[in-house]
Parts: C-alpha cells; structure tokens; sequence
C-alpha cells in the first residue's frame, strides 16, 4: 500500500444526517488525494452515489456510477452466492454454492438475470455512455456503508481487472472485519466509522430513504467541482 489504511485510524460511532453530509465527513478523511492526478470517483449505485458526489466535488475529480448487482440464492434471494459488477466483473461464493449444492444451471441463470439488469440500469443513468475507463488511474470506490462487503469486494476486484492504477475503498460506517477483509485486496481502506455494535448500514444515518433512479441521473449530471450546488 501507498498511504495507510483509514480503517485502522477510525473506531468512533457517530451518525450522519443524510447520505450527504456523510460523504461530506468522507472527503475530509480523503483530503491527501485530492487534485491527484488521473483521479477518479466511482459511486456504487445507488446510494453510493450521494456519498460520492460530495468526494468528488471535495477531491476535485469526476464522478461515474458503477453498479454492482447481488447474484442471490434461488428461493432464498436475500443470501448472496455472488456478486456482478460494472465492465462484467463476477464474484463467487464457493462456499455458499457448494454447501447449498446449487447447480452450474442454476447459477448461470441468476447471473443472466442480475446481467439483464444490470445493463437495464448502465442504460437508464448513462444513457448509452460507457463506464469512465479506469486504467491507469487511481480509483475511489464509494458507498454508503458497507455490511458484509460482498458488493464493494466486486467493485475491487473488476476495476482491478480492468486495469486501476491504485484502488481506494472509502465508505462512511462498516464493521471492521469487512473493512479488513477489504484492505487484503485494496490499496487502501477509509471507514468514517466503525460501530462497535454494528447491524446494519442504515443505523448510521437519521435520514436514510432508498435513492432513486432520478437522484442518481441528477447528480451525475452535475458537475464536481467547487461551483457546484451544497446542500
């Protein structure tokens, strides 16, 4: 790693006011990358987005949105065996696939669906524009929170395949053991806060309402800079 992990620094527990401010609190723990160049910021949808608008304005860097969709369990869709993200990239659970003997058929035909709608969403907030290629570049992976870090860890791991210079996973709230198994594949890991009893990304936040398509489009439609509107 090129700086120290942020995880390591960040113990406390407080709580944001919205998905906004949060990212707001973010960006000053990411001051040391701001103006780096070939920078770049990557909200994972959809409530990464917020969060990484504020990053990006704060850090002087474009924003993109990247997508990352749970490959769940037939019959039982809230366990996760996988994981699919922007530019293709595929998580497997091996664990959870084998232990539950499902099928390469099976398997194959969740990931057909998660694809479906997965290119179903590039579509609807891109309109047709590709993912802000990520080689060479510093990437910064940002979301709301994280929980068991199977999303973000495909975020990783596809814009790794795709040729990052340095990958950066910053969120506002996760516990620690995701946020360390996260620092194994990273380059480095900033977690606002680390709840000691932590359940669920949502306890970090007094407003945390489901972020829509149209959030989404809005912000990535404004720019990233210091002119740009705060709320």
């Amino acid at each position: 790693m090129n700086r120290s992990s942020g995880f390591l620094r960040r113990a406390w527990t407080r709580t944001f006011r919205d998905r906004r401010e949060a990212g707001r609190v973010l960006a000053q723990e990411l001051a040391s990358y701001r103006d780096t160049a070939q920078l770049v910021v990557f909200g994972l949808a959809r409530g990464g987005v917020p969060v990484g608008w504020e990053v990006a304005s704060a850090l002087h860097a474009p924003l993109d949105v990247f997508l990352v969709r749970k490959l769940g369990v037939p019959h039982w869709s809230e366990l996760a065996m996988g994981a699919l993200s922007s530019g293709g990239g595929v998580v497997i659970n091996d664990n959870v696939v084998s232990s539950l003997h499902i099928s390469d058929e099976q398997l194959q035909a969740v990931i057909d669906r998660e694809k479906a709608e997965l290119i179903r969403r590039e579509q609807a907030y891109r309109g047709g524009r590709p993912l802000t290629d990520p080689r060479g570049k510093t990437v910064i992976l940002v979301d709301d929170g994280i929980a068991t870090g199977a999303s973000m860890l495909a975020a990783v791991r596809a814009v790794r395949a795709a040729g990052a210079e340095s990958i950066v996973v910053a969120v506002p709230v996760g516990p620690p053991s995701a946020c360390q198994q996260l620092a194994r594949e990273a380059d480095d890991v900033v977690c606002a806060t680390m709840p000691p009893g932590f359940e669920a990304v949502g306890q970090a936040y007094v407003d945390f309402h489901q972020v829509t398509d149209d959030e989404v489009r809005e912000l990535l439609a404004t720019p990233t800079d210091t002119s740009g509107p705060k709320d």
